[in-house]
Formats: structure tokens, C-alpha cells, sequence
């Protein structure tokens, strides 16, 4: 059965760029600097960040040693990717390059933090209302 890649041959896996971006999550939720995850894990910082980034392939061994640092199941790593995400580039109007950024933001992680812990669905409702009337705003 051949194989076929549907990324350019240097760049990263959409795959890999998803679980990078599921443990840098993780480890700011947690608020452990790429250091302490490196010391952990037993690499250094500089390789946290290309597993974060994608640069570098997580192994079957280390994503489990993660998942027990994290205090995550394996799965949260793949939590959110698609069947189709790893064959198909981004089409034309995907936002999920933008959840991306997001995400892997300071503040989009505090933010989602935040309103994760308000537990009333309505006020949930309003932040997320608030949110589109002040980008509304700023396209005019």
C-alpha cells in the first residue's frame, strides 16, 4: 500500500503541529515552563519547543512519559483532530488556523481558562456575544 504525504516534504505534519499544540496547552494550563517539562521528560527546553511547535515528531515513549507528567490520558494529545485534517491542507475559509494562534497564545489560553471555570451557560453565552460585538467594532 503506498504512502503519500500531503505536506511539503520540510514542513511539519498537520498531525504533529496538532499534538505540539495540545502539549503546549496542557503545559501552560499548568503553568510549567518548557524547562521543568524538559527535565521531566529528560531533553532540553529547546526540544520541548520544536515538539510544541511541531518541528519535531513526538515518539510512542515520550508521549506517554507527557501524559503521565501532565496528568492527561494519551488521547488528550490527539483531542480535536479531524479524520480528514492529516490528508487535506487548510481550505479557503478554514479558521482553524486561527484557533491555532489562538490557543497558542498566553491569552487565549487564559482566556479559555477563565471561561471554562464559569459554570453558567448564559453568562458563557454573553462573554462569547461581547467577544463578536467588540470584533464587529473593530472592522468598521
Amino acid at each position: 500500500m503506498e504512502t503519500r504525504s500531503f505536506h511539503a516534504p520540510r514542513s511539519p505534519n498537520p498531525v504533529d503541529i496538532h499534538v505540539g499544540t495540545r502539549v503546549r496547552l496542557r503545559r501552560q494550563i499548568l503553568k510549567m515552563s518548557q524547562e521543568k517539562l524538559g527535565d521531566q521528560l529528560g531533553v532540553t527546553f529547546q526540544q520541548v519547543q520544536k515538539y510544541e511547535r511541531g518541528t519535531n515528531r513526538v515518539g510512542a515513549s515520550r508521549l506517554w512519559r507527557m501524559a503521565q507528567v501532565m496528568d492527561v490520558p494519551v488521547s488528550f494529545f490527539y483531542d480535536g483532530l479531524g479524520e480528514e485534517m492529516p490528508a487535506a491542507e487548510f481550505a479557503e475559509g478554514d479558521q482553524t488556523p486561527i484557533i491555532y494562534d489562538f490557543i497558542n497564545s498566553t491569552d487565549g489560553v487564559a482566556l479559555a481558562m477563565a471561561v471554562s471555570k464559569i459554570k453558567n451557560k448564559a453568562v458563557r453565552r454573553q462573554i462569547l456575544e461581547l467577544a463578536r460585538a467588540m470584533a464587529k467594532d473593530q472592522d468598521d
